[in-house]
């Protein structure tokens, strides 16, 4: 097993710290030349906002189709992700948007990083929930 990147690390404690405020365990980071310089964690609930996802950059879970849109649209370079999405994600699932011709910006992507970790996060979440 390799070791969990520091984006990642960052990213699973921000999705970590959302599930204990009642949020969907999804954690992301901005990195500049190499430096974290912005965490940010899923917050519809506690914001009233659908659309305050925190699926972009480093994240824990593959981007939904929104946010894929809003990386290209801001002609991100590189995604990196952890758990893949079969139900909500547009990069490797369903629209595969990246693929699209109508999409003039794709970013490098870097899937699977700290996956299982990812995963357990969510897991335990929507098992709790139920």
């Amino acid at each position: 097993m390799f070791p969990i990147p520091a984006p990642m690390r960052a990213a699973l404690d921000a999705a970590a710290l959302a599930a204990e405020q009642g949020e969907v365990p999804v954690g992301a980071v901005v990195v500049r030349d190499g430096v974290v310089i912005a965490t940010s964690a899923n917050a519809p609930r506690a914001l009233h906002d659908p659309t305050a996802h925190a699926e972009m950059l480093w994240v824990t879970l593959e981007p939904c189709a929104m946010c894929a849109g809003a990386i290209a649209h801001a002609r991100i370079a590189r995604l990196y992700y952890g758990a893949s999405d079969p139900k909500g994600g547009a990069v490797e699932h369903g629209p595969m948007l990246f693929g699209q011709p109508t999409v003039h910006h794709r970013p490098e992507i870097y899937a699977g990083i700290a996956e299982a970790e990812s995963a357990v996060l969510l897991r335990d979440f929507f098992t709790a929930r139920r």
